[in-house]
């Protein structure tokens, strides 16, 4: 039985094992998206957004769908992996289950908490109905696979005129209870008009298992509301990550998805936003630093509906070893967006000769009153600049790592919050192996 008739099969079992309410929409929800994954199956080489990403050899592992083993987690386990320095409402899972004792929640000003309980409570009914599985891409069989399976994750839902007062940490991690496990994890954030919260999520292997995890967030942006979220990607050589984020705006808003990815087998990201109305602005920035086999792809769309919005994606790669990068960028302008700018950039340094990458940066544009503009660069380090400072006494080491480090610079520097710029420059400095010697 191979993973996709795997799945199929254990879907009855899993509904009728999740204490799950079978007479509600997400049910049929559920049911429509299992039928779609049947039809559909994992995705292959042969579909153009995949064409340089191959998901075969993750598919051939005998995965646990639902771990049993429960292993005993404490703080002092997962520490290092937390932003510790500034406070903050955390939401952390482990093999998928919630944990409560590591978790600080809040339904004070605002909701943070689990998506179980919006799934299953009358007193969310109305919001999950008018938001659960609106925006993800129906026509990705990853998703639909994890809309079948949504049980857990996080739900975050910040009513109009609301400042969340602390960053939101959503942090998943997996133990190693089995030695090879499915996690599919999901988010709803939903924010309100002329509202503002910042999110950092991470998932993270704390054992050398096998690991697969399939993740789905979507974000609704309302009216003038501020949406800073933050992707931190630095899991363990024999973890990947398919990870499908959708963003919805409304008129004046500003939503900001930024990507960092340092470690893990393979990571590929999906990011799209949607235009909802006039006057938004939305940011796509990341930063991939890999090695080894490592492999990273970021495909990302952005669709420009009505006049007068924005866009900016800058995207940077360091490839060494034999790693490799895809960039999939697409822009789309429909007619009506008028007054549309909209700017896709792409640069990437391969220090090796058996790293690569692919990039294909692309603008669809149907309207005539609009600045756009994309591009792609693919070199390596400038050698007069590096002799440069090692003729000024720099070792050679030291000079290569500055040299990259501030070919990242600029996306580390959209970071807003400082406690996570700093572990972002550290993070950085120890993949580039070496002391930057200077503090952000």
């Amino acid at each position: 039985m191979n993973l996709k008739e795997k799945l199929t099969s254990s879907f009855l079992a899993f509904e009728n094992e999740g204490n799950l309410d079978l007479d509600s929409n997400t049910h049929a929800i559920r049911l429509e998206a299992i039928k779609s994954f049947e039809a559909h199956g994992f995705p292959s080489k042969t579909i153009e957004d995949w064409k340089y990403t191959n998901l075969k050899p993750l598919l051939k592992h005998d995965y646990c769908l639902f771990p049993r083993t429960k292993n005993d987690v404490g703080f002092k386990n997962i520490k290092k992996y937390l932003l510790n320095d500034v406070e903050t409402y955390t939401l952390v899972f482990i093999d998928g289950v919630f944990s409560s004792f590591l978790s600080t929640t809040t339904h004070d000003d605002c909701d943070v908490c689990v998506l179980s309980s919006a799934l299953n409570r009358p007193k969310y009914k109305m919001v999950v109905d008018n938001y659960f599985n609106k925006i993800a891409n129906k026509n990705e069989s990853v998703s639909q696979l994890n809309t079948a399976f949504t049980i857990e994750g996080a739900f975050i839902n910040v009513p109009k005129n609301t400042i969340v007062p602390k960053p939101v940490q959503i942090i998943y991690f997996s133990t190693g209870s089995e030695k090879e496990v499915l996690l599919q994890p999901r988010n709803l954030v939903i924010v309100g008009e002329n509202s503002h919260v910042q999110i950092i999520e991470r998932h993270q292997n704390l054992s050398d298992e096998t690991t697969l995890t399939n993740a789905v967030t979507e974000i609704f942006v309302n009216k003038r509301a501020v949406v800073d979220y933050y992707k931190i990607q630095n899991d363990t050589k024999n973890s990947s990550l398919i990870d499908s984020t959708y963003v919805s705006q409304k008129m004046q808003s500003v939503a900001s998805v930024n990507t960092y990815s340092f470690g893990g087998k393979l990571t590929r990201n999906n990011l799209e936003f949607y235009h909802e109305g006039e006057g938004i602005t939305s940011n796509l920035n990341g930063i991939s630093i890999l090695n080894s086999n490592q492999h990273v792809d970021n495909t990302t769309l952005v669709n420009h509906k009505f006049p007068n919005c924005e866009s900016h994606e800058l995207y940077k790669g360091i490839y060494s070893d034999r790693s490799s990068g895809v960039f999939n960028g697409k822009v789309i302008v429909n007619k009506e967006a008028q007054k549309t700018n909209a700017f896709q950039q792409n640069n990437n340094i391969l220090i090796d000769d058996g790293a690569t990458i692919n990039a294909k940066p692309q603008l669809e544009i149907f309207a005539d009153d609009v600045k756009c503009s994309h591009g792609c660069t693919i070199g390596q380090l400038d050698e007069s600049a590096l002799f440069y400072m090692q003729s000024r006494g720099i070792p050679k080491k030291e000079a290569k790592a500055l040299l990259l480090y501030a070919f990242g610079n600029d996306v580390v520097e959209k970071i807003k919050i400082p406690q996570l710029k700093t572990k972002i420059a550290k993070f950085i400095a120890e993949k580039l192996n070496v002391e930057l010697g200077f503090d952000l």
